[in-house]
C-alpha cells in the first residue's frame, strides 16, 4: 500500500504547494485512489492505455506538474499556484478507478467503461475536500471540459497534458 512518505519521495513537485492543507489533501487523493483501484503501488498505474509502452502515471503527472509550473511562471495574470500544482497533481487521478489489473494485464475497468477519469477523479477529489477551484481542473482537464469555461488554471492543465500525451506518444511509437 501507497503512504503518505513514499508519495513525497515519488512525487517531489509536492513540496511547490505552499498549502498544508491541500497538500495533505492532495496526498489522501492519491492513497485513496489507489487503494479504491485495488493498485498494490501507485508506480503500476498506467499513464494511459491508449499506446503501449506509456509509462506509469506518476511519471506523466509529474511531466505535467512542470510543464504547468513553466508556463505560470511566463504569465502576468493572477494565477493561483496551489490551485494549479494540485490540478495538475490530481488531473489524472481518475486512472487509478478507471483501470485495473487482472494477472499481468492492465484494462479499462467496469467502472471505468461507465465514468471516464475526468469525472471519477473530481468527484474523488471533492468527497476528500479538495477545493471546487482544485475539482474543477481535475473534471475538465480533458475533452469533458470542452463545452466548460476552463479557469485559467484549468486551461494551463489542459494543454500541458495534451503537450505531453502527444510528445510522449511520439517519443515511444517513433516520428
Amino acid at each position: 500500500m501507497t503512504s503518505t512518505e513514499d508519495l513525497e519521495k515519488l512525487i517531489p513537485e509536492l513540496q511547490w504547494i505552499d498549502d498544508e492543507d491541500l497538500k495533505e489533501k492532495v496526498i489522501r487523493v492519491w492513497i485513496e485512489a489507489t487503494r479504491r483501484g485495488g493498485w498494490n503501488n501507485v508506480q503500476e498505474i498506467p499513464f494511459t492505455l491508449s499506446f503501449k509502452n506509456s509509462g506509469t502515471l506518476i511519471e506523466h503527472t509529474r511531466r505535467v506538474a512542470k510543464l504547468v509550473k513553466s508556463v505560470a511562471s511566463q504569465r502576468d495574470e493572477e494565477i493561483n499556484m496551489n490551485h494549479l500544482i494540485a490540478g495538475a497533481l490530481l488531473h489524472d487521478i481518475g486512472k487509478a478507478l478507471e483501470y485495473e489489473k487482472v494477472g499481468n494485464e492492465i484494462r479499462v475497468s467496469e467502472y471505468g467503461k461507465k465514468v471516464r477519469h475526468p469525472i471519477s477523479g473530481a468527484n474523488l477529489a471533492r468527497e476528500l475536500g479538495v477545493p471546487e477551484e482544485v475539482a474543477h481542473i481535475i473534471e475538465s482537464h480533458s475533452h469533458e471540459g470542452d463545452k466548460m469555461k476552463r479557469s485559467k488554471e484549468s486551461i494551463i492543465v489542459h494543454h500541458c497534458d495534451f503537450i505531453d500525451f502527444e510528445l510522449r506518444r511520439r517519443e515511444v511509437e517513433g516520428d
